[in-house]
């Protein structure tokens, strides 16, 4: 998946290019959709910024095998991303998990 790619996905739900993070918690990863978004002018990313940011997760969502499982979480969700409360998206690594929780 390309950052320009989860971009559009984000836009088409959500109406906002919203920012994502990567977590990693104990045995568990997961992609959040934060609240800050790239068109509030107080988003701390230039558009080049935000473009690269979201080439690199995009590039471990791809590496992880997890781009269609976040598409189609995106897609299907009711949650919103509000202040103070992301979308958290569990990444299901299935048999690699271990390659990326160590």
């Amino acid at each position: 998946m390309t950052g320009q790619e989860l971009r559009e996905v984000i836009v088409a739900k959500w109406g906002y290019s919203y920012d994502v993070q990567m977590r990693k918690v104990p045995n568990k990863i997961y992609l959040q959709v934060m609240w800050k978004y790239q068109e509030q002018a107080s988003f701390p990313l230039s558009e080049t910024d935000y473009l690269a940011h979201l080439d690199t997760v995009g590039s471990y969502l791809a590496a992880m095998g997890s781009s269609e499982q976040v598409k189609s979480f995106i897609e299907k969700t009711n949650e919103k991303p509000r202040l103070g409360k992301a979308v958290s998206i569990l990444l299901d690594l299935g048999d690699r998990a271990s390659e990326w929780l160590l």
